[in-house]
C-alpha cells in the first residue's frame, strides 16, 4: 500500500524515526480537507510507541475533516540546514502515515493531554499542570493517530558523512 522509498540509501532506520517524532517540537498534519483539497496544519503533538497525540478545539475545519475521513498522515522536519554553496538543504524528516480519531473516552483523553502537557513543561509541578488542563477541559478535544506505516529520509550528505564515520 505505501510505495518504497526511491533513494532508499538515505532512508532513515526505525529507530531513528522514533527519535526525532520523541524529540521534534512540532509537526504538520495532513487530512482531506473540504471540497477535495488537502489541508495540513501545524500542530504540537507527543509520540507513544505506534501512536502520536495531538490536543485541538472540539469544532473546526479539523474536526470536520478528520469526520470525513480518518486517513491522515504527519511530517515532522528534525534538521532543515541551508547550505548556499552546495544548493541545498541537509535535512532529516519523518512522515507517519494512519488513521486519525477523537478521543471520546475521558481518561484516554485525560491521559493523553497529560503526556503532551508533560512533554512540552516536563520541569513544571503537576499540580499546576493539573489546573492548566482542568481550565480548559471543556474546549479541549484529543486526537489520536494510529501509526500505520513510518518512514524517514535524511538529505544524501547526511547519509554519506554517517556512513564515512564522521
Amino acid at each position: 500500500m505505501f510505495p518504497a522509498m526511491r533513494r532508499s540509501r538515505q532512508a532513515l532506520t526505525g529507530q531513528a524515526c522514533e527519535e526525532i517524532l520523541r524529540c521534534a517540537s512540532h509537526g504538520v498534519l495532513a487530512l482531506a480537507g473540504e471540497g477535495g483539497y488537502p489541508y495540513a496544519v501545524p500542530l504540537s503533538f507527543v509520540y507513544q510507541p505506534g501512536r502520536i497525540y495531538f490536543h485541538s478545539a472540539g469544532q473546526g475545519h479539523k474536526i470536520e475533516a478528520i469526520r470525513r475521513e480518518e486517513k491522515a498522515s504527519f511530517c515532522v522536519v528534525e534538521a532543515d540546514r541551508v547550505v548556499p554553496e552546495e544548493y541545498t538543504t541537509y535535512y532529516r524528516s519523518v512522515i507517519a502515515f494512519g488513521r486519525i480519531r477523537l478521543l471520546e473516552g475521558e481518561e484516554e483523553k485525560l491521559a493523553a493531554i497529560r503526556l503532551l502537557a508533560e512533554k512540552y513543561h516536563p520541569s513544571g509541578a503537576e499540580a499546576r499542570r493539573e489546573e492548566a488542563i482542568r481550565r480548559e477541559w471543556r474546549a479541549l478535544a484529543m486526537l489520536e493517530l494510529q501509526i500505520e506505516h513510518l518512514s524517514g529520509k535524511e538529505a544524501i550528505e547526511l547519509t554519506r558523512r554517517r556512513e564515512s564515520g564522521a
